[in-house]
């Protein structure tokens, strides 16, 4: 087995090697550059958020009023930005353009987020069906590198996908919830009292919000973060 310091150095200078240029505006990086400029990150959309909901709003808060009145049922969202450029264009390369590299980079700067990290990570399961049509699993990945810079674990296997649903996109809020309805199922293994469950994109919210129910339904779960590349639009509870 590689000693860890020769593969740290190996994973540095190839990064230097094949990523010579942002991959968002293609200028040469600095020295101090790692996948994008400075320039590029400054201008990642991360408005001020609701730390419930992740819902944006005008200054970073606990609870937003809609969440008050009725709050998602996870406890603490962690999020690196809104669905807009250029993280827009960057979660497009990593899903479906199969750029699979930009997990790390992703998941690094989502990490700066995360106040109170979880000691266990739990990736949103595919089905085996989309696995076999994009090859990875995205947020797998991103859990991956989340875990290493937070010190937790992963564990990909309690959470699972037993059959294969639609898109939800074009779905209303009652349509996408028939649509994802005994789609997931949970493996019973002891948990910690705080897990986290990672996605690269909230689009609603209704997949984890009942990934979220399954874990409270085990009984012992008493805190359940929410760890996101993107929120694309508001959660679906508050629609």
């Amino acid at each position: 087995m590689m000693p860890k310091n020769i593969t740290a150095w190996l994973s540095r200078t190839s990064r230097k090697l094949l990523f010579r240029h942002c991959s968002l505006c293609q200028l040469p990086l600095e020295p101090n550059d790692d996948y994008w400029c400075q320039h590029c990150l400054n201008h990642f959309p991360s408005s001020p958020y609701c730390h419930r909901c992740g819902t944006s709003t005008f200054k970073n808060v606990e609870y937003c009023g809609l969440c008050l009145a009725e709050p998602p049922p996870w406890h603490r969202l962690y999020r690196l930005g809104e669905y807009q450029p250029p993280l827009q264009q960057l979660i497009s390369q990593y899903k479906f353009g199969k750029k699979f590299w930009l997990a790390k980079p992703l998941a690094r700067q989502l990490a700066k987020q995360i106040a109170e990290p979880a000691p266990l990570l739990l990736p949103v399961p595919l089905h085996r069906r989309r696995y076999w049509q994009r090859g990875f699993n995205q947020s797998h990945y991103l859990a991956l590198v989340l875990a290493k810079e937070l010190g937790s674990d992963v564990n990909h296997h309690v959470l699972k996908r037993r059959r294969h649903t639609p898109a939800q996109k074009a779905l209303t809020k009652q349509q996408r919830k028939t649509n994802l309805a005994n789609a997931f199922s949970i493996q019973d293994i002891a948990l910690p009292e705080h897990v986290a469950i990672v996605d690269d994109v909230v689009t609603t919210g209704t997949t984890v919000s009942l990934l979220t129910q399954l874990l409270l339904r085990k009984g012992s779960r008493k805190s359940i973060s929410l760890l996101s590349a993107i929120q694309k639009s508001l959660c679906s509870h508050h629609l």
